[in-house]
């Protein structure tokens, strides 16, 4: 019987890209040595950083003579500190869309900066079924606009990015390069790996040069041109992460890059919410317009029910259904290493189960 890890993050993993790995564990390409062991200074290393950088800006159609991707550390929630130290440098003055529980950590710490107005332009609270329209901000006004494309816990997504006149940063972390945006849109995007590109321990930041050319003097690590002009290398970079989003990307690229991803994604996605549409017993409570394709919660309304389901489903090799204890009830998650079995293997033990019911 199969097993499909339905986990939010850390997720599952392609599993060529996990069968490599094992082969390469203990003797990187007859180096002698793991990938565990190589240095982040050896040429061996620098030829997986420069592939890893090469293949990701071909996968989101990005050049670098406009874009540098920098493999950081700290997650995604550095991220939120980050980002306004280094881009709010002409107003002091950011926009945030709210639209779940990762959009207002970011605001949240992004507030605790000093000589720093942040402004939320829009909310999808408190009930979370509906992204609404960002409002047109003025150019003069904010040094960017930050919005968090897919939101986890409540399900929410943004199927078209807003039409803005001021920059805009992208948390991407849980639909990154699984859902097919004009990723030149961003003057920044970052994304914590965990999800859909590698095990948790690296961070995917893709900038704009134009903002690489001035250092304002943060703390190095903090930096993102101190970071970029020393390739990601300001300390020691997790190395074993990047060989494995390496890996990743090249797989991508084989399935046919991030429109083949979305298309399968939506394809998967579907699969759920058809059933979910139609179900008596289950119900999601997320607006069409702005479903996640890559996480969907659900519930059948009854707690007891709800954890009776998640420990008959795990008995059938679909594991890591329980919701998050915001929201509780149950939540697939979808990534793109998820294949279109699992998602056929959910709804159809759906069925069964509320045929039992």
């Amino acid at each position: 019987m199969p097993t499909y890890n339905f986990a939010a993050g850390p997720a599952t993993l392609p599993r060529p890209v996990l069968e490599q790995v094992q082969r390469e564990l203990l003797d990187y390409q007859g180096s002698q040595v793991s990938i565990l062991e190589i240095s982040h200074r050896s040429p061996v290393f620098r030829e997986i950083y420069q592939q890893a950088k090469e293949r990701l800006l071909q996968l989101m159609g990005l050049s670098a003579d406009e874009y540098t991707p920098l493999f950081l550390q700290g997650g995604g929630t550095l991220q939120f500190t980050m980002v306004p130290l280094n881009l709010a440098r002409d107003h002091h003055r950011v926009a945030y869309a709210d639209t779940g529980h990762w959009s207002a950590r970011a605001i949240e710490e992004a507030k605790k900066l000093p000589d720093l107005t942040v402004d939320v332009v829009t909310e999808a609270g408190p009930d979370f079924a509906h992204i609404p329209a960002v409002p047109d901000l003025p150019a003069d006004t904010y040094d960017y606009l930050h919005i968090t494309t897919n939101n986890t816990i409540m399900g929410l997504a943004y199927q078209d990015l807003p039409q803005t006149a001021v920059p805009l940063v992208g948390d991407l972390s849980s639909n990154f390069l699984g859902q097919a945006y004009d990723f030149s849109s961003f003057d920044l995007i970052y994304a914590g790996a965990q999800k859909n590109l590698a095990p948790a321990g690296v961070t995917i930041v893709v900038v704009r040069n134009d903002y690489l050319t001035e250092d304002h003097g943060l703390p190095s690590m903090l930096n993102y041109p101190a970071l970029a002009k020393k390739e990601s290398a300001l300390n020691t970079p997790p190395v074993f992460q990047i060989y494995f989003a390496n890996l990743v990307l090249k797989w991508l690229k084989e399935q046919g890059g991030v429109q083949a991803m979305d298309e399968l994604n939506r394809q998967k996605a579907g699969l759920v919410y058809d059933y979910l549409d139609q179900s008596k017993l289950f119900s999601n409570r997320v607006a069409p317009d702005s479903r996640s394709l890559t996480n969907i919660p659900f519930t059948t309304g009854k707690a007891d029910l709800d954890q009776r389901f998640i420990k008959e489903a795990a008995a059938a090799g679909l594991v890591n259904l329980k919701g998050h204890r915001l929201v509780s009830g149950m939540r697939a998650s979808l990534y793109n290493a998820m294949p279109l079995a699992g998602a056929v293997a959910l709804r159809d033990f759906m069925h069964q189960f509320e045929q039992e019911i």
